[in-house]
């Protein structure tokens, strides 16, 4: 049978790792049907990994057959805003020229370019609120640059509150990013999905998105940090 994946269509990979190739099919059929989480936006998730990652033909494919499955422009323009914060411009950039491959259409938008107030605790009460308690990475940034908190504030909200993921897509778009990144950073958004409602197997399917880009490793990295 013809292979849509260029891994597993590797006759070497075949010849000398066939149960290599068995387990990567199982990954992938988790990712690409649909499940707690459907597969147009696990193949989103696939996507931004592979772009942190620097596989830009992998995030390109994988954004392709992402809108194949009926990802909308908006749901594949939010990733922009999202990986602005997990991993600053440079990711983000790279991530809206694939977009822009993909979504013709939707590259350019025109869009107002005003400030936005934030009210003297409102960034405090923010973090209290979704952290539990002020980290003290947090309470630094109020402790030696107030205008910082301001700006993590924003970013935050417009990450996990202001796109058309809506928040449970987008903390689990988190997990996999920094579940491909082996950071223990992936738990603090395990929590954070779950307090947004997303389910135990919506996490480990996100999870999961990160082992195509990432290997086994991201599964380990993942998995600890959901029992963290």
């Amino acid at each position: 049978m013809s292979e849509p994946n260029p891994l597993v269509a590797l006759g070497r990979l075949r010849r000398d790792a066939p149960k290599t190739v068995a387990g990567f099919r199982r990954w992938r059929t988790i990712i690409d049907t649909d499940g707690a989480v459907p597969a147009r936006i696990k193949r989103l998730f696939v996507a931004c990994a592979a772009t942190v990652k620097g596989y830009e033909e992998m995030a390109l494919r994988e954004l392709q057959a992402a809108r194949e499955a009926g990802l909308t422009e908006a749901e594949a323009g939010a990733a922009v805003a999202i990986l602005s914060s997990v991993r600053g411009e440079g990711a983000a950039l790279r991530f809206h020229g694939l977009f822009g491959e993909v979504y013709p259409d939707g590259a350019e938008v025109e869009a107002g370019n005003e400030d936005i107030l934030v009210e003297p605790g409102t960034a405090e009460a923010n973090f209290l609120h979704y952290f539990g308690t002020m980290p003290p990475s947090l309470g630094k940034l109020f402790e030696v640059k107030p205008l910082g908190a301001d700006a993590y504030y924003l970013m935050r909200e417009g990450t996990l509150s202001g796109t058309a993921l809506g928040p449970v897509h987008a903390e689990l778009l988190l997990v996999t990013v920094l579940a491909a990144d082996y950071s223990e950073w992936a738990s603090v958004h395990i929590k954070g999905a779950r307090k947004a409602g997303a389910s135990e197997e919506a996490i480990a399917e996100a999870v999961i998105c990160a082992v195509p880009p990432a290997g086994l490793s991201a599964w380990v990295i993942g998995a600890t940090a959901m029992d963290a």
